[in-house]
């Protein structure tokens, strides 16, 4: 039998990633601080008009933070990685931007993730914008980067922190009694190694089964739950979709 060591991995990444958890330490921060470099973009052009402004946020493939930070300020597009996504949704979205300018809107905000497509880059978003455009709007690009990263915790990730960090040294505390035998440890079972996270409640998910979850090739989960938000961009963007399935 071999010797192991307990471990408890707490997920901190503001990509929101990480299997196991819906809810990585460090994401609200990061999102924090993504709607507020947008609501200043917004506020750039509350003096002028017709203006579009396509943003690129950090999140590697997953596109949590594009998504959620577009329905918090109020974007009209957002292009994920997990949401695929081709030239005719890209033409769609800039037909439903000349008609809502030519309704005397001043400015324009779309979102995308800065691995959600190989081909349709920011720099492609951009110029697909302007040639289109008409002359109806004018178009400009935002990278945000690594204004994302750092900063000032926000209240929720400090309170996040300090819970997961307590949660998870009782857990060590606790399971390390229980494979303890004879001044030897022997922690070689699935839940000998586990991931604590916020999932509807906490709970510590073995990393063993975490595998089936995950895509390794990517960086992230399977399954991400925020991906049913998307009708509520669109809804918040006044196009015209329907609730059916």
């Amino acid at each position: 039998m071999r010797n192991y060591i307990i471990m408890c991995v707490i997920p901190a990444t503001i990509s929101n990633n990480i299997p196991g958890t819906d809810f990585s330490l460090g994401f609200d921060t990061a999102l924090n601080a993504a709607m507020e470099s947008c609501d200043h973009i917004k506020q750039s052009t509350s003096g002028t008009k017709h203006h579009v402004f396509i943003v690129e946020t950090m999140g590697g493939y997953c596109g949590y933070l594009a998504m959620v930070t577009s329905i918090a300020v109020g974007a009209d597009a957002a292009h994920i990685f997990e949401d695929p996504f081709k030239i005719h949704d890209l033409k769609a979205n800039v037909e439903h931007m000349m008609k809502k300018m030519k309704m005397d809107l001043q400015r324009g905000l779309v979102l995308q993730n800065e691995k959600c497509h190989d081909h349709y880059t920011t720099e492609f978003l951009y110029n697909l914008y302007l040639s289109e455009s008409k002359a109806i709007f004018d178009c400009r690009t935002n990278v945000l980067g690594h204004l994302q990263q750092g900063g000032i915790p926000t209240p929720s990730d400090r309170n996040y922190s300090t819970k997961l960090g307590v949660k998870a040294m009782l857990w060590v505390s606790e399971k390390g009694h229980e494979v303890y035998r004879k001044g030897r440890v022997f922690a070689n079972a699935p839940h000998s190694a586990c991931v604590i996270g916020l999932k509807k409640m906490v709970a510590f998910s073995p990393i063993t089964e975490l595998k089936k979850d995950t895509d390794f090739k990517h960086r992230m989960q399977r399954e991400q739950w925020w991906l049913s938000l998307r009708p509520m961009l669109k809804m918040l963007a006044h196009y015209c979709i329907s609730m059916t399935a």
